[in-house]
């Protein structure tokens, strides 16, 4: 009998090289260009609904002190009472959800580019103090939470809608299911400790594994493929009064 020949990978290039990191993760994943595909297509239909993801989050992050007064003293591990009363209305909290809104927009460009990956690994390092004037420094747990919350949200919004084919709808969940992940090991990798022995060292001098296994589809752009009509148009308002528990106090 044939024995089983893994394929190699090399530790090292995982905490040291971003693009090769992207890359094992999307053979471990089989992100391909299927996955790009329905997100493209999917693209115009999820950015419908990103106000009402914003929403949803943001009235998440405002039902606990520890993650609301965040907005105030922009670290999770204060134990500073809230000085000012904060609520989803508040010019802070609006500053934050404009934020959210075009980092949404941006999962939405095209995942074929390693830019993409680049800007996705920026908003990591951004959380744990990194690139900013003024440090902000939220804790892993939070994070995590808060990423769950964006792919429930967006996974009960498209599979609840009837105008697609069920194919449709699966391969959007799919691929976003795969992109969010993505992003949630791009947050642990400033704050775990995996691979620290290399911090050291920096960056690889060795060509990291190529990305040409994924291209974009022909036909398709980061707006999507054309379609009739938006079945989540109208959608927004509608979600407005969703909540993902009971109302904070």
């Amino acid at each position: 009998m044939k024995s089983f020949e893994p394929e190699h990978i090399d530790r090292k290039s995982l905490y040291t090289n971003l693009e090769a990191r992207i890359d094992y993760l999307h053979r471990f994943l089989d992100f391909n260009e299927h996955d790009i595909e329905a997100l493209a297509f999917g693209s115009k239909f999820v950015q419908d609904i990103i106000p009402a993801v914003v929403h949803i989050v943001y009235q998440k992050l405002l039902q606990f002190d520890i993650t609301a007064r965040a907005f105030e003293t922009r670290d999770t591990r204060s134990e500073e009472p809230i000085k000012n009363g904060i609520d989803v209305d508040s010019a802070i909290v609006q500053e934050r959800k404009m934020f959210l809104n075009a980092y949404l927009k941006k999962m939405c460009s095209d995942q074929s580019q390693m830019e993409f990956w680049e800007y996705l690994d920026q908003v990591g390092a951004m959380h744990v103090g990194l690139h900013k004037q003024r440090p902000l420094r939220i804790e892993y747990i939070h994070i995590n939470a808060t990423l769950c919350v964006i792919q429930h949200v967006l996974t009960e919004a498209i599979l609840s809608h009837n105008a697609l084919p069920m194919s449709r709808r699966t391969a959007m969940v799919v691929a976003i299911s795969k992109v969010i992940w993505i992003q949630n090991d791009l947050f642990a990798k400033w704050c775990v400790r995996d691979g620290e022995e290399f911090n050291a060292e920096g960056e690889t001098t060795q060509p990291a594994p190529s990305m040409s296994h994924i291209s974009p589809p022909k036909g398709t752009t980061s707006e999507g493929q054309q379609a009739g009509t938006c079945p989540f148009s109208g959608m927004t308002q509608a979600m407005q009064g969703l909540s993902t528990g009971p109302p904070a106090h």
